[in-house]
Order: C-alpha cells, then structure tokens, then sequence
C-alpha cells in the first residue's frame, strides 16, 4: 500500500494511518522525495498518531526522509508521536533534535508556517 501524500499551498501533508513495513517507508521515502521534487514544496508535515510501534529501521527511515528533505529545501514537522514511539526512539539511541515536532495536524501546519514566515 502506498501512503497518499496531499499538497496544499506550498506544502504537502502526509498522514500514516496504518503501521509501516520495512517496503512500505522505502516506498513511502521514494514517493515523498518525488513529491518535493514534482511540487517544488516548501514544507512537508508528516503525521504518525496513528502508529503505536517503530522498530529501529523504521525510526532510521523517518529521520532519513526528514533529512533528505531538508536537503531539497523542504521543511518537516513531524506530527502526533505517541508516547511509546518517542519512549522507543529515544532508548533506540535515534536524536531528532533538529526536528520540528507538534502534538497534532492543525498545530503542525502552524508551526510550519512559523517557521518559514509565512
């Protein structure tokens, strides 16, 4: 299954409804960097309260994504990180500290406009 990626304005709006397999965050990775490039977005806003578990490879894909984005001149917020995810990350030794995060959609938006002035 693919994760459907939105854009709205100079953004694009990603939310995980469903737990990630190793094949489905490569693809949803691949698609996303596409998406950027197609788009020319500014920010992108990805929303995981819908995930309850990360294992290590999936958390390494995340702050991958994040960072190629970064590379092609898209801001990321990060959305909806549950408490065991965060928990799990953090004992996985995984940092975002250069992550943008908020506690839901609506906020993540607001932040992302705030952080690229608009």
């Amino acid at each position: 299954m693919r994760i459907p990626i939105l854009k709205l304005y100079d953004y694009l709006l990603v939310s995980i409804q469903w737990e990630l397999d190793d094949q489905t965050a490569l693809q949803f990775q691949e698609d996303l960097l596409h998406k950027i490039h197609e788009t020319s977005a500014s920010g992108v806003v990805i929303d995981i309260t819908s995930i309850d578990f990360i294992d290590s490879f999936i958390a390494k894909v995340l702050g991958d994504v994040i960072s190629m984005s970064k590379l092609m001149g898209a801001q990321v917020v990060i959305t909806g990180i549950q408490p065991a995810v965060a928990i799990t990350l953090i004992e996985l030794g995984i940092r975002l500290d250069d992550v943008l995060t908020s506690l839901d959609l609506e906020k993540g938006l607001e932040k992302l406009q705030q952080e690229l002035g608009e």
